[in-house]
């Protein structure tokens, strides 16, 4: 195998960027406008709370602080559910000298004539509908991770996208790191030799949301009803109404979906591969947590690509100080590793390193991208493909979108069709595949350390369920129960239009 140096993996980074018509990623990266023709003219919808216990800050917050760094670009309008969040928004944009259009319902953002492209940061139930609505009224959209809500809901999104002859953008801004974009162009060029397995790491310890005696009251300052939208209108039961939504199969996909996508997005780059897996298996469950919540806190799933799967880790359970009873996997507690036959890279867009089989380093391949780097240069290849019109230009495609995000919704299927079950019994159900059975030992002693047994607490063992992206259907074993968690059911007006097939 023909070693690659550090100089040629950065090497073929910016050779394979430029290539594909991508924003050099630097610090202050950003498109360069060339006159006040080529501004964009930008609605952010979907604020988000930036108090929210657990929440990172608002991510509708966190974009326009990045927008107002980027050149040629015009915040012109804000769109938020709750009221609140719209005034803390449009203080701060009078502090710019910003004068922005201000809406409650996101369709009158949409019918906006001002308005060129939409940054849609809604919660996950929102997804889609605001993005096919938005393609409607001929706007451009950056959507937010994961892209869809639901299998069927993506493939309505990427017909839109096609249909209106919009540039749609999902927000895994690792797709715009230069740094993994040389590392895995080195890899497939066989210093390691073949790829066997990608490893998704998301070890990132949480506390429970606790429980409720009676539902929670909304916000008064938002419209609950609205912020519902497609979701049903059910009583409030937890203690927030932003960000927990993320832990509720009604509105959002857990942390599979949460922080998932990003690391199996990553990898099915990695892997050059163009399809949703065949097939995907799950073992997990909420342990530890006593509350509300209903999405898994600890999963595992094989998302079965062929020739080298990916095998995604979630853990969130934590006992320890610090999280360090959280564990590690080959010295990390995120990101990726891409196991070779004769090594493997461990790191993220931060950086990273090679190692031979026996975990000793090979090569530092240095430090990576920049958080702030990586946003602004994936909000500027969105704002490229909006003035050439030029799918290329984008950095993460519709379709591209989809597919990751498929990816979670297999997974979190096959966990929500599974049943408790022994250790022994899932020892027997994948007794095939090694590398899954190894993750299950690592987890059940990350989740022994952490008070959990196993023995009496069983995990959830999901099915393998398989999948074909066209006509986007489960067969096989488990596909009638599978297929129910196609499509959710719609409250109207907030339907999302079945383009896919019309």
């Amino acid at each position: 195998m023909k070693p690659i140096s550090r100089r040629n993996f950065v090497k073929g980074s910016m050779s394979a960027g430029l290539a594909l018509g991508m924003p050099r990623l630097a610090p202050g990266a950003g498109l360069q406008s060339t006159g006040p023709n080529d501004t964009v003219h930008v609605a952010v919808i979907g604020l988000g709370s930036t108090t929210a216990v657990g929440g990172v800050g608002g991510r509708g917050h966190q974009l326009i602080g990045r927008l107002r760094e980027i050149p040629g670009v015009k915040i012109v309008a804000l769109c938020d559910a709750d009221r609140a969040h719209l005034d803390r928004e449009v203080e701060a944009a009078h502090r710019h000298g910003e004068k922005v259009a201000t809406y409650h319902d996101p369709r009158a953002a949409f019918d906006d004539k001002n308005v060129d492209a939409v940054i849609v940061a809604l919660p996950n139930h929102w997804h889609a509908l605001a993005t096919v609505w938005a393609c409607q009224a001929g706007k451009d959209v950056y959507v937010e991770k994961p892209f869809s809500y639901d299998l069927w809901e993506g493939r309505q999104m990427v017909a839109a996208a096609r249909k209106y002859n919009r540039m749609v953008q999902v927000g895994t801004q690792n797709r715009s790191s230069g740094f993994l974009r040389g590392v895995f162009e080195g890899l497939h060029g066989g210093e390691l030799g073949a790829i066997r397995l990608a490893h998704a790491l998301v070890y990132r310890p949480r506390q429970d949301i606790g429980t409720v005696d009676a539902p929670t009251p909304p916000p008064p300052t938002a419209d609950y009803d609205l912020w519902c939208g497609p979701a049903p209108n059910q009583p409030l039961k937890r203690k927030q109404l932003h960000y927990e939504w993320h832990w509720f199969w009604a509105t959002g996909n857990g942390e599979m979906g949460n922080n998932g996508i990003h690391v199996i997005d990553i990898c099915r780059w990695a892997l050059r591969q163009d399809r949703t897996p065949p097939r995907a298996m799950s073992i997990g469950g909420r342990f530890a947590f006593h509350d509300t919540g209903e999405t898994a806190n600890t999963q595992i799933a094989l998302l079965d690509f062929r020739p080298a799967p990916i095998l995604c880790e979630i853990r969130n359970v934590t006992a320890g100080k610090g999280g360090a009873s959280i564990g590690k996997f080959r010295g990390r507690t995120g990101g990726i590793v891409i196991d070779c036959e004769g090594g493997y890279f461990a790191g993220d867009a931060s950086g990273g390193a090679l190692f031979d089989r026996q975990g000793k380093k090979i090569r530092d391949l240095g430090k990576g991208d920049s958080p702030a780097a990586l946003e602004r240069a994936h909000l500027s290849a969105f704002l490229a493909a909006v003035r050439s019109r030029k799918a290329s230009d984008l950095a993460a495609e519709a379709l591209e979108g989809h597919r990751s995000t498929a990816c979670c919704h297999l997974a979190n299927v096959s966990h929500r069709l599974g049943k408790p079950s022994s250790p022994d019994t899932i020892r027997s159900a994948i007794s095939g595949e090694a590398d899954l059975a190894d993750a299950f030992e690592r987890c059940r002693h990350y989740l022994r350390d952490n008070g959990v047994d196993l023995d009496a607490t069983p995990a959830t063992l999901g099915p393998w369920v398989t999948f074909e992206e066209t006509p986007g259907r489960f067969v096989g074993d488990s596909a009638d129960a599978a297929n129910k968690l196609l499509r959710r059911e719609y409250r109207k007006p907030y339907v999302v239009p079945d383009l896919a097939t019309g």
